[in-house]
């Protein structure tokens, strides 16, 4: 086992959010404040940006029953960033800023929560920091309602948002029918290249009430194709409801909510396109197809907020990773992220498993073909067997005149 250094510890969070998030940040910040080894605790104002700006919260000056509530408080109670870091052999401004700070507050343990671009903004800090005989250990903390990360099995956030998109599928379900005059709806949830939460809505599928069509970005969408399956089920049932990924593509890997507006006028730091009106416009085109009650409906950010409707396996989850990911940078681990690695057998268990950072950043974790039925509309049982476990249990959530108490953080600042 490798000593622990003594030294300063910061945790910043990066992305979009999820319900969980926080609850891993509160996993971290707590084994922090116990630890002999780290003389103070701070967390970044907007990610990486609050590192490069010199703008960190002073986690030890907290009440401890207000950080108590961060494990189901949702978004990012820091704030969060979407900041491309360039690399530093081209320009390594930002990096000698980061460096400074983090020599300024003696730094030596930095964790940062977020998805794909995250663990990137990770390994490249970590390698400078080497170049630079800076001691330092980086350990990347996985988030995304995407669930895309390379190694995990699955990511915190994950669970909480398809439990949402599940639940929100079964009650539209229930509502779309009750005129009995026919009617199709069409649901976009989020998923830019994998469509791991759209196929969540197969859950509700699963217990009867959920979308006809569920469409991925993992298979080429063809609009022929598309209206000739849902003018299909109108015959047959009456109402359709569909969900599809903001995300799909057709064959020539154009964004099919391109077909309806300009994607190219409305971009984020890392060059992604930001996604909206699918559900608006698919719901427009099917109304010249076919005449009958089209309606078009985007869950947007309520997703990934949805923290009344948490999963207790992901909110502990969660927390149990933000805490292995400061007793393995204790331990003398870096460079690395946290993740799960699934346990065969009959009952859900999973185990926390470390994956390198290089291996993780920038690439995206697909749904495997053969979990997708051949007509690429549907998931096979073999999904429903992965996802199920991961929406159990619920959230302890505080509630003061039937509403949520979240936490009420002082967020006192170093300078």
């Amino acid at each position: 086992m490798t000593t622990p250094l003594k030294g300063a510890c910061l945790i910043g969070q990066s992305g979009g959010p999820t319900s969980v998030i926080n609850a891993s940040a509160l996993g971290c910040i707590e084994a922090a404040l116990a630890s002999e080894h780290i003389t103070t605790v701070y967390a970044a104002e907007n990610g990486i940006r609050g590192v490069l700006s010199d703008r960190l919260y002073i986690m030890d000056l907290e009440d401890p029953y207000e950080l108590s509530l961060m494990k189901y408080t949702p978004a990012s109670a820091f704030g969060t960033c979407r900041y491309k870091l360039k690399d530093f052999i081209v320009d390594d401004t930002d990096y000698k800023r980061i460096l400074d700070t983090f020599r300024k507050y003696d730094i030596r343990y930095f964790l940062y929560n977020g998805g794909n671009d995250s663990m990137d903004t990770c390994s490249k800090i970590s390698s400078y920091l080497n170049q630079n005989n800076y001691e330092c250990r980086i350990i990347g903390i996985p988030k995304t309602v995407d669930n895309d990360l390379l190694g995990t099995d699955h990511c915190p956030g994950y669970g909480s948002a398809a439990k949402f998109v599940a639940t929100s599928c079964m009650e539209i379900y229930k509502d779309a029918k009750v005129y009995g005059t026919g009617s199709i709806t069409i649901l976009e949830i989020m998923g830019r290249n994998a469509g791991w939460l759209t196929a969540s809505s197969a859950l509700a599928t699963y217990k009867g009430l959920g979308p006809d069509l569920i469409y991925l970005p993992e298979i080429y969408f063809d609009l022929a194709d598309f209206i000739a399956d849902v003018s299909s089920i109108f015959e047959k049932k009456g109402d359709v409801l569909v969900a599809v990924s903001e995300g799909i593509m057709d064959k020539s890997n154009t964004y099919i909510s391109a077909y309806f507006s300009d994607l190219t006028k409305n971009t984020d730091a890392f060059g992604h396109s930001r996604m909206g009106g699918l559900a608006a416009g698919l719901a427009s085109f099917i109304g010249t197809k076919i005449d009958t009650k089209v309606r078009g409906i985007e869950f947007g950010l309520t997703q990934r907020c949805a923290a009344h409707l948490a999963s207790g396996t992901d909110i502990e989850e969660a927390y149990a990773i933000g805490r292995v990911a400061l007793e393995v940078a204790l331990a003398g681990a870096t460079d690395q992220m946290v993740g799960f690695e699934r346990i065969p057998g009959k009952e859900y268990q999973c185990r926390i498993k470390m994956f390198d950072l290089i291996d993780v950043a920038n690439d995206e974790k697909k749904i495997p073909r053969e979990w997708i039925n051949a007509a690429g509309n549907g998931l096979l049982p073999a999904f429903i067997d992965y996802a199920l476990p991961l929406i159990q249990g619920e959230t302890k959530m505080l509630k003061e005149d039937g509403l949520p108490r979240f936490a009420n953080l002082k967020k006192i600042m170093t300078t």
